[in-house]
């Protein structure tokens, strides 16, 4: 019997965590850049009894994501994608951070766009990163960046490399980029009769958010501890989430980020309210 088909982008923690939480029952098609780990992941998953198939991809390339796309497609009706990966600053410069952290978004949602299944959705994960990014965008730069074909994003003049004076400014832009690109995914995606959301999740407890909390651990262990939840999120967190917007009793959402950090932005907020 063919099974609706659940792909997971990215293997680390928040994608495992996915992938565990919503993955029986379906065919699981995990794609990740790294081949060994990505392979090693699917392997303990088998030998828990799910049922995954693997595909190294390269979100930066159009060719190595359709290719992902096709190969989804031809495993059965593709009824969910979630998209975890991503670089952080403390593992990449600019170039990478605006060419994995947004274009690979756009690329994503292009191409599965084309493949998802009527009464799919899909889920990116953004960051809560997005709600600080310092600069405001015209008008006529929002549009841009939410309807700008993929190829062409980069090459836009509010995404020049030159903008960003360091990685964590160009991740921030990237992640708040992401969230426009999915409002304007969800209309292509709606003509399909499909969902699809964003999730920014706060400080995680991944090994990448670990790495960031190593790097920063003042100003993010400050933004923990004026969170309402005054501890770090899990991937388990993050996976509940994603549960919500991809199950039907969210089908009335569309075009959305879901902020899941512990109420930290808000607590930053209101502190600057403070003042």
């Amino acid at each position: 019997m063919q099974r609706d088909v659940l792909v997971i982008i990215g293997a680390g923690g928040m994608g495992q965590a996915v992938a565990r939480r919503l993955g029986a029952g379906f065919q699981v098609l995990l794609a990740d850049v790294a081949a060994d780990s990505l392979e090693a992941t699917a392997a303990r998953m088998r030998d828990d009894g799910y049922l995954v198939t693997t595909q190294v991809v390269d979100v930066s390339s159009r060719e190595s994501v359709s290719a992902l796309a096709r190969r989804a497609d031809s495993l059965g009706p593709v009824a969910r994608l979630v998209h975890t990966a991503g670089l952080s600053p403390t593992q990449a410069g600019v170039p990478a951070i605006l060419a994995v952290d947004l274009l690979g978004v756009a690329l994503v949602a292009e191409e599965f766009g084309r493949v998802v299944a009527s009464g799919g959705a899909g889920v990116v994960i953004s960051s809560m990163s997005s709600y600080l990014y310092p600069n405001v965008f015209t008008p006529a730069e929002t549009a841009a960046l939410r309807s700008t074909p993929a190829d062409e994003l980069l090459s836009l003049p509010v995404a020049a490399q030159d903008n960003f004076k360091d990685s964590g400014i160009a991740y921030s832009f990237a992640k708040l980029a992401n969230r426009l690109r999915i409002q304007g995914a969800s209309r292509v995606w709606g003509e399909r009769g499909a969902r699809i959301n964003s999730l920014s999740p706060g400080v995680i407890s991944t090994s990448m958010g670990r790495a960031e909390l190593d790097a920063n651990s003042a100003s993010m262990g400050a933004m923990v501890e004026s969170s309402n939840a005054k501890r770090f999120g899990t991937p388990e967190d993050i996976a509940v989430g994603v549960e919500f917007l991809l199950s039907p009793a969210a089908s009335f959402v569309s075009g959305i980020d879901l902020l899941v950090d512990g109420g930290a932005i808000a607590g930053i907020f209101s502190a600057r309210d403070a003042l």
